[in-house]
């Protein structure tokens, strides 16, 4: 039997671009996609995207070439998530919250040959622009810069200035009939989807179309997505390509419902004028949605499925979330693996328990995604064994499986320390309970959740020790009721610095001028000395103050400190 040949009749390479050509002849007039007052069709989406393709393919854009995009929750980015990989290349979301350092080292790192760009970021896009005139004028002289195509309004005339290209235009001089890019091997890259927005050290993680077919089909299932679901987009499609689920809703023929700025009036508004069924986002929406004024609420027609990920929702947010009409799902991932890794499957049997002990279930992260061949909570590194399942004893979350990413981009020392005995390091740590599922506890790395971007507290510590007056920096995380959690700097000045004459919003005003806002600490505490052992800080006794500083607003920072720890703070 292993001689029989391979042919082209049972062999086909996984991507999900397939959903789309199987949803314009399955659900060809359905709602593909709604936006203010555009509408589309599954067979319009799919001419579009033909369209943009055969225009990209015209431009000199082929397979493995970077076709970068800056722009929000619209038509436009869902549109080239197909027709991107249908010309060859890779698509590269760009985080819109970021500043135009941290963009230019991006359209850099990734060598793009395309940039688009929304209107509504024109002015930070042309930022990071010159910044990467003047990168590769200095370092790389003969290499291209990246052609920009502007993003305007859908159907709103394109400007006819010399030499500018729109992205309408693009589509209305495409060729339809125009065959895409044959994929041959399923292990192509598809997408360029940064970890961090440093600028020194990008880390690209490469998502290749089996990896990205398998990882969407795995959330549609295990998430029970119906047939012809009502999705809003209220995660951004630059999140790991909205976990998937911007291939995902044309895999099920649904209509995409999308938001260009997320408010709990547009929120509201939308699942109350198009019915929607399902949608994801991070914590910090359960906050916009239960704060909301009552201006701004409107009817939920019936109920709302969620999934949810990022930093762990208290128990008491999901419980209040399921009183509005908000049926919450939790899944743990990541960039790296492709999105989706955990998901807390429900089972049948806890419908009948009290609801805070159905929302403390919730707040777990779960079982592995069916599409990852295995995944484990090691205690170390040498030893390789598993954690206990007793849900106290703490390990690394481990996988392996076609679904994780093929590596960073141009940095075989980053592939090669995440990657070491067979398994993908998470470098988070949590704990097995009895019944297999997964807990996290806390991010080896320090990685701060606000709002659902990750955030390297190395980063933070780094411009804040650029400063002229600090002496030591330690970020971590504090509780936020809105945000979840946002950077808490802890700083020791230098003996030059006279007392009082820093503050803390001095600091805050000095990391907002050196990186992006989300990154920027909302409470800065001045120490006489860190806490330590030996040359390390220990940041579970700066984490346990933080939480008492959340916990007791407005009281002085001396009395939220923990006893015998360290000097009292001394504010200077």
């Amino acid at each position: 039997m292993d001689r029989l040949p391979k042919c082209e009749a049972n062999y086909a390479p996984l991507s999900p671009v397939t959903f789309l050509e199987r949803a314009a002849k399955v659900y060809a007039d359905r709602t593909s996609v709604i936006y203010e007052n555009a509408r589309f069709t599954w067979k319009q989406t799919y001419e579009r995207c033909r369209c943009l393709a055969s225009s990209l393919r015209s431009l000199n854009i082929s397979k493995n070439d970077v076709v970068s995009v800056l722009a929000p929750n619209i038509p436009a980015v869902y549109e080239m998530h197909f027709a991107v990989p249908m010309a060859g290349a890779v698509l590269n979301t760009i985080n819109t919250r970021l500043d135009a350092n941290n963009i230019a080292a991006i359209l850099v790192h990734s060598d793009a040959k395309a940039f688009f760009i929304d209107h509504q970021y024109t002015k930070v896009a042309l930022e990071a622009l010159k910044r990467v005139v003047a990168d590769i004028g200095e370092r790389h002289p003969t290499k291209p810069l990246p052609f920009v195509v502007i993003i305007d309004e859908v159907h709103s005339p394109a400007s006819t200035k010399s030499g500018e290209l729109h992205y309408e235009q693009l589509i209305a001089c495409g060729n339809p009939l125009d065959e895409p890019h044959r994929l041959e091997d399923e292990w192509d890259a598809i997408a360029l989807n940064y970890t961090s927005g440093t600028t020194a050290a990008p880390k690209g993680v490469v998502y290749s179309h089996r990896g990205a077919f398998l990882s969407t089909f795995t959330v549609l299932l295990q998430w029970q997505v119906p047939v012809e679901p009502v999705y809003l987009w209220t995660l951004p499609m630059f999140h790991c390509n909205g976990w998937g689920f911007a291939w995902g809703i044309a895999a099920r023929g649904g209509t995409n419902v999308c938001i260009r700025n997320l408010s709990a009036a547009a929120i509201y508004g939308a699942i109350a004028a198009h019915g929607v069924t399902h949608m994801c986002c991070a914590p910090v929406v359960f906050s916009i949605l239960l704060h909301a004024p009552p201006a701004e609420r409107r009817p939920i027609p019936g109920p709302v499925q969620v999934l949810t990920g990022g930093a762990p929702p208290p128990a008491a947010l999901l419980e209040s979330m399921e009183k509005l009409g908000f049926h919450v799902s939790h899944a743990y991932g990541m960039t790296e693996a492709t999105a989706t890794a955990l998901v807390c499957e429900w089972r049948p049997q806890w419908d009948r328990l009290p609801q805070e002990a159905k929302a403390r279930l919730k707040a777990r992260q779960g079982v592995s995604v069916l599409t990852l061949a295995d995944m484990d909570v090691i205690k170390d590194r040498k030893g390789m064994a598993s954690v206990p399942r007793d849900g106290k004893s703490l390990g690394e979350i481990v996988l392996k499986g076609s679904s994780v990413m093929k590596g960073y981009y141009k940095n075989k020392e980053g592939t090669r320390a995440a990657f070491q005995n067979g398994w993908f390091w998470t470098g988070d740590v949590g704990v097995v309970h009895p019944d297999g599922y997964v807990e996290v506890k806390d991010r080896a790395k320090d990685v701060i959740i606000s709002g659902g971007e990750n955030i390297s507290s190395v980063e933070v510590e780094s411009v804040l020790y650029r400063h002229p007056m600090v002496l030591e920096a330690a970020v971590v995380a504090m509780p936020h009721p809105h945000w979840g959690e946002t950077p808490c700097a802890f700083l020791t000045l230098k003996p030059e610095c006279k007392k009082g004459s820093l503050k803390e919003e001095d600091i805050i005003a000095y990391c907002k001028a050196n990186i992006p806002g989300f990154m920027v600490p909302k409470k800065v505490v001045f120490l006489a000395e860190l806490p330590k052992a030996g040359p390390k800080v220990q940041k579970f006794q700066l984490r346990d103050m933080a939480k008492r500083l959340a916990a007791t607003p407005g009281r002085e920072q001396a009395k939220a400190q923990p006893k015998d720890h360290f000097p009292p703070a001394s504010r200077l």
